[in-house]
C-alpha cells in the first residue's frame, strides 16, 4: 500500500482551522516584503532622507522582535485563540492607521501598534497547529503554514509595487484589512476554544522591558552614528550594552526567564543561533537596499522594481524543501556551508553593479541569494532545534523567530549605516528625491559587500561547529526565513 492511502487526511474543520492559521503566516510574510518595495516612494512623499525614511521598517522590527517571547509565553498563561485574535484585530487597526497617517512620524508610531499585533501572529501560530492538532497531521499543517508565509513573502514585493505605481503607497497597508477582517471573523467560529496551557505562570516583565530597551537603543545608536551628532548614538550604543548586561543578569536570577540561557552552553547551539541572525542580516540588508538601487541607480519605475524583487523568494521557496530533506540524510553542516557560499558569492555579484549592469543580472543575483538563503535555513532551524533538550524545543522555536527578527532589525540598520558613510553625509541628511544615481551606485556597491563579508563569517562560524547525529528530522516541518 502506498504512503498516500495510508497519509491521515485532515478533516472540513481541521483544514478551516490551519487556513485561519495560515492567513496570520500569510499576512506576516506578506508585511516582512511589501513595505521595502514603497520606501523610496514614502521617502520622496515626506521629503526626507533614505536612512530616515527606514525607520518605517526599523520600528516595526524593534517592536516585533522585543515582544515575541513576551507573546509566545502570554499565549500559555492566557490562551492562544484569544490573543491570536487579539493580535490580528491590532495588527489590522494599525494596518489602517498606516495607511491614514498623515505625516513620517504619525506612520512610525502605527507601525510600532501594528507590530504588537504581528509578534502576536509570528509567535502564536505553530503551537495553535501544535495544539489544536494530532501529531499525524502536524506535518501537513506546518507544510501549509509554511507554504502561505513563503507566498505572501513572494507577492509582497510585486504586490506592493503595483499598488504603490498604480494607487498609492498606503494601499500597501490598506491591502491587509480585508485579509485581517476575513481572518478575525473566521476565526471567532472556527478555531477551538481550549484551556491556557500554565494559566498560574508568571511573566517576566522587567525583561521584556530590558530587552526592548536594549533592541531599541542598539538600532538607534547605528542609525544616529551618522547624524550631525554621532556622540548621541555612542551614548545610545553604551545604552544598548548596559542594558544587555541587565537582561543577561535578569534571566540568570528570574525563576521563569524569557530564555533560557543554559541552553548556550552548548557551543554548536549558540554559533548556529548566530547563523540564523546573520542569514537574515544578508537577506534584510539586500530586501531594504535592491528598492533603493533599482530605482535611484536603474531608475527602475516601482511596480517593475517589486517584480524584479520577485527572484529572491523564488530561490528560498525552490531550495528549502529540498535543503531539509538532503539535510536530513547526509546531516545538517554541510548544507548550510553550501547555503553560505552561494549567498556569498550572490552578494559579490551583487556588489559589481552599475548604473550600466542590465536587469537580467540583477535578477540572476538575486535568485541565487534567494537560493543559498533557502538553502542555508532549513538545516539551520533542524540543527538549532535538534541540540536544544525535548523540553525545551517550544521555548527554542521562538528564540529562533527572535534571532531571525533581530537579524532583520540588525541588517536594515547595519547595511544602512555601512552604506551611509560610503556615500557620505549627504545620504543621511538629503531628501531621497535630492540624490544622483551616480553618486550612490558605489555605495550600494559597499553594502553588498559588507554583506558579504557577512555571509563569509557565517562560514567561519559552522566550520567551528562539531556535527553529530541529534534525531531531530526537518520532515514536515518546512520553514521560511520571513
Amino acid at each position: 500500500m502506498s504512503d498516500s492511502s495510508t497519509r491521515p487526511k485532515m478533516t472540513p474543520r481541521e483544514l478551516m482551522i490551519v487556513l485561519v492559521i495560515s492567513l496570520g503566516s500569510f499576512m506576516a510574510g506578506l508585511d516582512g516584503t511589501i513595505v521595502n518595495i514603497a520606501l523610496p516612494t514614502i521617502g520622496k512623499a515626506f521629503d526626507v532622507s533614505t536612512v530616515t525614511v527606514s525607520w518605517v521598517l526599523n520600528a516595526y522590527l524593534i517592536v516585533l522582535v522585543s515582544l515575541l517571547l513576551f507573546a509566545s509565553r502570554l499565549g500559555d498563561i492566557k490562551g492562544f485563540r484569544k490573543l491570536f485574535l487579539v493580535g490580528f484585530a491590532i495588527f489590522t487597526l494599525g494596518s489602517a492607521m498606516c495607511g491614514l497617517a498623515p505625516s513620517l512620524d504619525i506612520l512610525i508610531l502605527s507601525r510600532m501598534l501594528q507590530a504588537v499585533g504581528g509578534a502576536f501572529i509570528a509567535a502564536l501560530g505553530a503551537v495553535m497547529v501544535t495544539t489544536y492538532l494530532s501529531p499525524s497531521l502536524r506535518g501537513q499543517a506546518l507544510g501549509m503554514v509554511a507554504m502561505f508565509t513563503m507566498l505572501g513573502a513572494a507577492l509582497g514585493p510585486v504586490l506592493g509595487g503595483f499598488l504603490t505605481s498604480a494607487l498609492s503607497w498606503q494601499f500597501i497597508f490598506f491591502v491587509n484589512l480585508p485579509v485581517g477582517i476575513l481572518a478575525i471573523l473566521l476565526g471567532i467560529f472556527i478555531l477551538p476554544r481550549t484551556d491556557p496551557v500554565t494559566p498560574n505562570a508568571s511573566m517576566d516583565i522587567p525583561g521584556v522591558i530590558i530587552i526592548f530597551v536594549a533592541l531599541g537603543s542598539l538600532i538607534l545608536g547605528l542609525n544616529m552614528l551618522t547624524s550631525p551628532t554621532p556622540v548621541s548614538g555612542i551614548a545610545a550604543l553604551v545604552v544598548s550594552a548596559i542594558f544587555w548586561g541587565l537582561f543577561y543578569i535578569r534571566e540568570r536570577r528570574t525563576t521563569e526567564p524569557l530564555i533560557n540561557l543554559k541552553l548556550f552552553k552548548n557551543r554548536a547551539f549558540t554559533l548556529q543561533n548566530v547563523n540564523v541572525t546573520l542569514t537574515q542580516i544578508g537577506l534584510a540588508g539586500v530586501m531594504i537596499l535592491m528598492p533603493f538601487f533599482l530605482e535611484m541607480v536603474k531608475l527602475v519605475p516601482t511596480d517593475s522594481a517589486g517584480t524584479i524583487l520577485l527572484a529572491l523568494p523564488i530561490g528560498m521557496i525552490l531550495t528549502s524543501p529540498i535543503a531539509g530533506r538532503i539535510s536530513d540524510v547526509i546531516g545538517t553542516k554541510k548544507p548550510i556551508i553550501l547555503g553560505f557560499i552561494v549567498s556569498a558569492l550572490a552578494l559579490f555579484l551583487l556588489s559589481t553593479l552599475g548604473s550600466h549592469s542590465s536587469i537580467g543580472h540583477v535578477e540572476i543575483y538575486l535568485f541565487l541569494l534567494g537560493a543559498g538563503t533557502g538553502f542555508a535555513y532549513a538545516p539551520l532551524n533542524s540543527a538549532v532545534m535538534g541540540e536544544a533538550p525535548v523540553k525545551d524545543r517550544g521555548s527554542t522555536s521562538g528564540l529562533i523567530k527572535m534571532m531571525s527578527n533581530l537579524g532583520s532589525s540588525l541588517g536594515v540598520a547595519l547595511v544602512m549605516l555601512v552604506t551611509t558613510v560610503a556615500a557620505g553625509s549627504r545620504m543621511a541628511q538629503e531628501a531621497t528625491r535630492t540624490l544622483l544615481p551616480a553618486e550612490m551606485a558605489g555605495a550600494f556597491d559597499t553594502g553588498f559587500f559588507f554583506l558579504m563579508c557577512i555571509e563569509i563569517l557565517g562560514i567561519v562560524l559552522m566550520l567551528l561547529v562539531k556535527e553529530h547525529d541529534t534525531g531531530y528530522s526537518t520532515e514536515g516541518e518546512p520553514v521560511a526565513a520571513y
